[in-house]
């Protein structure tokens, strides 16, 4: 991995997509897809490939251009971040979808499984490569994979009739991606795992050993995101995480937490000792751009808690919903904010 400064910064995963490639009004108006929606793309099949490497482009440009160290792509090719891997399986129905609650309590459709779940193919490789390709060398680079107990939680199980069974069947195609992910070049992968946060009594009876298994032989810096839903679609915002301590004797390196929205009381960090945290200091519930100094200030509620070598900046979650100007402030913002106080420290 290149080498990195003090609080460095990236985004979660996602980044704004352009109007021209993607419906975002459409979008804006739906619970994030499970299954595939083809019909969001403003961009014919036979250029969609092109499309969203154009798009990519511009987003890893316009990390660079406001000043984060560790770049994604933005997630560019994907309806959700759930969708474009979970329906890349086999064993999945793609024809003839399921129903399942969403976070909120919802019916939404989703996978439906009739089948042994398996990965066919690497889905995300080229991904990775195209990445690497187009990011400037001395950046780090991150991709990010939902997490497999995510996947089980949106899915409807016709064929394992066993939540724990369906949620490590997961597990193994997601250890198999990782593994392909860094043989490709990737410094970080991302595990995305928000249904820990939703549905904690499950998570603990079975999707800490899904995490386990997916990160099963795995060498790499691997990190794990676990939010409280996009603030676009989920207004509320609880006090404090329903499952977080649980991971600490996890495998998993880095651990993404919001702190901005829910004004988090940074004490909890404590009960993560050693991981690297990736503090979410960016308020996605509101198109206003911080100052700089706001995010100095949320970094500066972290210090006592987590060392300075251990924290990464990042916004509260994905930057999807917000208009691409305003996704940029932040973002620019966000860097600025890092740099305050990094000089502050040095």
């Amino acid at each position: 991995m290149p080498q990195l400064p003090l609080l460095p910064t990236s985004l979660v995963g996602s980044y704004a997509q352009p109007d021209w490639l993607i419906d975002r009004k459409a979008l804006s108006g739906i619970f994030p897809p499970r299954t595939r929606m083809k019909g969001l793309w403003r961009v014919a099949d036979e250029y969609l490939e092109q499309a969203w490497d154009d798009a990519t482009v511009y987003a890893i440009a316009e990390q660079e251009r406001a000043g984060l160290d560790i770049i994604t792509d933005g997630e560019m090719r994907r309806e959700s971040y759930s969708n474009r891997f979970a329906t890349a399986l086999d064993g999945v129905d793609l024809d003839n979808h399921g129903t399942a609650l969403d976070r909120s309590g919802e019916p939404v459709p989703v996978p439906r499984v009739t089948g042994p779940i398996k990965r066919r193919h690497a889905v995300q490789v080229r991904d990775v490569q195209f990445l690497r390709e187009h990011a400037s060398p001395e950046k780090a680079i991150k991709i990010t994979v939902p997490g497999p107990f995510t996947m089980s939680q949106q899915a409807q199980d016709d064929y394992y009739n066993d939540p724990e069974a369906l949620a490590l069947a997961y597990a193994a195609a997601v250890n198999e991606e990782i593994k392909d992910l860094f043989a490709a070049g990737c410094d970080v992968v991302q595990l995305d795992e928000p249904y820990m946060q939703a549905r904690p009594d499950k998570a603990r009876m079975y999707g800490l050993k899904a995490l386990e298994r997916a990160l099963e032989g795995v060498k790499g810096t691997t990190a794990l995101h676990i939010c409280f839903g996009y603030a676009h679609l989920i207004h509320e915002r609880p006090e404090g995480y329903n499952f977080l301590p649980e991971l600490a004797s996890s495998d998993v390196q880095q651990i993404s937490i919001e702190t901005a929205q829910s004004n988090l009381d940074t004490t909890v960090l404590e009960t993560l000792p050693g991981k690297t945290i990736i503090l979410g200091v960016l308020d996605l519930s509101t198109h206003a751009v911080e100052e700089p100094e706001t995010v100095a200030a949320r970094i500066r509620k972290a210090l006592p808690h987590v060392p300075k070598e251990k924290i990464i900046v990042a916004p509260d979650c994905g930057l999807k919903y917000l208009p691409r100007e305003v996704a940029f402030g932040k973002m620019k913002a966000m860097a600025d904010g890092a740099r305050i106080v990094r000089a502050e420290l040095s």
